[in-house]
């Protein structure tokens, strides 16, 4: 194979923070900031982004940034002690050098494997001993993956429980024109509604107001279609069973400060997560926790998927 080798570059992002660039085939890119372990930008082999970024984004600790995918851990939301969405955001991370294996493996695929560790203030409001490790990867196909592992390396013998979510923000033409498929019929807590209980109703997702909610029991796919730009975002996870969908609709835009007014309409929030019911490790224990983006060509006839195989296929 006289195929290029793909370049893993670290060099300086916005207001200096140090980032990874992962490059793959012809044109795919991915970057990540050591600030935060977050992927900020995706692009496809036409150097289009697939995720949202707001153009009001903070790029300056200790402010999380707004868009790409956040890692919240050890807590998602405000439920819990800590600060919402947890510390793991708003943290350095360190690119580690020596990761133990993967059991997946990694021909042909661009990636980079990061590390974090407690803090002395993490542990003041959060207690434990852990390693978090990170490895973000770019596929042949321009597919992106981010896997998680993390350890509980308490010496004290002591288990400990979090909740997480890759807080995946797609870039959408028209929220008024995209469709979320494969959580119909599923049973969700409205966090609009104090997490209260509900069941899905109708065929798909599609998006008139404001929605915020946990759909409980997903299947490792879950579809979300662009109608204008004939796009088909697919999200297959593993270790994940919850799903949050987000959009904070023009009202609660206007109150975030980060966010623009209007930016609302080009965004989709749609996150891998272990929300409801926590996990808890024994020291020596891991987690592992798998998500996986591919963008494909898509277009409707009758409403639906033309061709329908994005869901039932492979």
């Amino acid at each position: 194979m006289s195929r290029e080798r793909v370049a893993v570059e670290v060099c300086k992002g916005i207001n200096g923070l140090d980032k990874v660039v992962l490059r793959e085939g012809r044109a795919f890119s991915a970057e990540v900031y050591l600030y935060g372990g977050q992927v900020t930008s995706w692009k496809n082999d036409h150097g289009e982004e697939l995720l949202f970024m707001s153009n009001k984004a903070i790029f300056k600790p200790p402010k999380p940034i707004r868009g790409g995918i956040p890692i919240c851990f050890p807590q998602f939301g405000s439920h819990g002690s800590l600060e919402q969405h947890g510390f793991a955001r708003n943290r350095f991370w360190s690119i580690d050098t020596d990761p133990p294996p993967f059991p997946t493996a990694s021909i042909n695929k661009t990636f980079i494997d990061l590390i974090l560790r407690p803090s002395e203030e993490d542990a003041k409001h959060w207690p434990h001993s852990y390693e978090f490790r990170l490895r973000v990867a770019l596929g042949p196909s321009g597919d992106l993956m981010l896997t998680s592992r993390i350890r509980n390396t308490n010496p004290d013998g002591k288990p400990f429980s979090f909740t997480f979510a890759y807080h995946t923000y797609f870039s959408v033409s028209d929220i008024s024109e995209v469709r979320v498929e494969g959580l119909e019929t599923l049973d969700y807590l409205d966090n609009m509604l104090e997490r209260e209980r509900f069941t899905e109703q109708g065929d798909a997702i599609t998006f008139e107001s404001e929605v915020d909610k946990i759909y409980l029991s997903t299947p490792t796919k879950i579809a979300v279609l662009d109608h204008e730009k004939k796009r088909t975002f697919v999200m297959r996870k593993d270790g994940l069973p919850d799903a949050v969908v987000w959009n904070p609709w023009d009202k609660k835009a206007k109150a975030i400060p980060d966010f623009g007014d209007d930016e609302y309409k080009h965004m989709l929030c749609v996150e891998a997560a272990a929300v409801e019911k926590s996990i808890t490790l024994r020291p020596g224990e891991e987690w592992k926790g798998r998500l996986e983006l591919s963008a494909v060509p898509s277009s409707y006839c009758s409403g639906q998927l033309d061709p329908q195989k994005v869901l039932q296929g492979g």
